[in-house]
């Protein structure tokens, strides 16, 4: 197997789990706050998407958010930890995962800044998480389903902002062909020409042959 398509799935599995383990470590301290604002959860969820994200910023393609999604789906499954949308549980993780994949390559597209597009994502996941779960179970309305999403988005924000700093610290296992990349740009730089042995930007080719015209004319 090619060694970034190895890096691509360890980077991706390990994110799969953090995220959905994550989220239960969390619970206990997230339950206090939701539960004296009387609403079913969001905090949990967003700290849990975070992981997604940072995974789909190191590895750039679109459908990564949407089959980690299906994966921790599968894994959740298997063992057991379907919650209160049972069966239906796939649902709530396959769409956040989705709405991850939109907005980042919507946001690569438009060249938006690291930071602003991982809280753009985190926010608007957890927002769509919330919404998923209130639709399949909940079935909340009015001014409680307004602050269920209100909890989820400002949470979302909050992770979004330490997802954004989390990737700066991950930034040497992204995918090996950005740093062939640069390595050829650099190479390319430091090229001596075959012409004059001196050091050509552009390879050496049309600088030479330009001078080399100029020189016998």
């Amino acid at each position: 197997m090619n060694k970034d398509n190895l890096k691509r799935l360890i980077v991706m599995a390990l994110c799969c789990d953090l995220g959905l383990f994550s989220k239960r470590l969390i619970a206990p301290a997230a339950n206090v706050l939701t539960d004296a604002l009387h609403i079913p959860g969001g905090i949990g969820t967003a700290f849990s998407l975070m992981f997604l994200i940072v995974a789909v910023g190191l590895m750039p393609k679109f459908w990564c958010g949407t089959i980690m999604g299906a994966v921790q789906s599968a894994i959740a499954l298997s063992l057991g930890m379907v919650g209160s949308m049972g069966a239906l549980s796939p649902i709530g993780y396959i769409v956040p995962g989705f709405v991850i994949d939109c907005v980042m390559w919507a946001a690569r597209k438009l060249d938006v800044k690291t930071q602003y597009a991982f809280v753009l994502a985190n926010m608007l996941s957890a927002a769509a998480a919330s919404i998923t779960a209130n639709f399949i179970v909940f079935r909340l309305s009015g001014v409680v389903l307004l602050l269920y999403v209100s909890v989820a988005l400002t949470s979302g924000a909050i992770c979004g902002v330490l997802g954004s700093e989390l990737l700066g610290r991950l930034e040497k296992v992204k995918p090996i062909e950005k740093r062939k990349d640069e390595k050829h740009e650099k190479e390319l730089k430091n090229y001596n020409c075959d012409h004059c042995g001196a050091p050509c930007a552009d390879g050496g080719a049309g600088d030479c042959a330009l001078q080399f015209q100029r020189t016998n004319t």
